[in-house]
């Protein structure tokens, strides 16, 4: 199994559309892979047009538990007096990048626009975001480190 960083970059967002009573929305992020869940900052400018410019790091196996590699980016607007509303989501599958990262030690995909879908699956805007993986260590089935294709010996 192979364990590294998955580098989640938030660029901006696009045609978002808020449900904010009194103003613009204040979106923020919500990133998941598997069991693990960051939050970006909230954007308080741009209303339904977004920038964050932010990077966010998930600790990642490959392949890990379940065959589900898929991101989930859950686009939040923050509320003070009540619950946030959900504005929409993006999923992105990484399983192509993990491969590629594990093989090569690292792997990239630049910044690109993925579509964003409200509670109702319709289309409700775009989301620009930048990946990346980085190979920390891999590890056989025993949980020992594997030291290319040797196992470290105690003795």
């Amino acid at each position: 199994m192979a364990i590294g960083i998955l580098e989640v970059f938030l660029v901006s967002a696009k045609g978002l559309s808020g449900n904010d009573f009194l103003g613009a929305a204040d979106p923020y992020v919500v990133v998941q892979y598997k069991s693990e869940e960051r939050r970006s900052s909230v954007a308080t400018e741009g209303g339904g047009n977004p920038s964050w410019n932010e990077k966010i790091k998930l600790r990642v196996e490959y392949p890990g538990k379940g065959n589900d590699y898929k991101l989930s980016l859950r686009i939040m607007d923050k509320d003070t007096f009540s619950a946030d509303d959900f504005m929409g989501e993006a999923i992105i599958y990484v399983k192509d990048l993990l491969v590629l990262g594990v093989e090569n030690g690292t792997a990239e995909l630049h910044p690109l626009k993925y579509s964003v879908t409200n509670a109702n699956q319709c289309y409700s805007g775009e989301i620009q975001v930048g990946l990346s993986f980085t190979l920390k260590e891999v590890t056989d089935v025993n949980g020992e480190e594997e030291y290319g294709g040797w196992k470290e010996s105690d003795y």
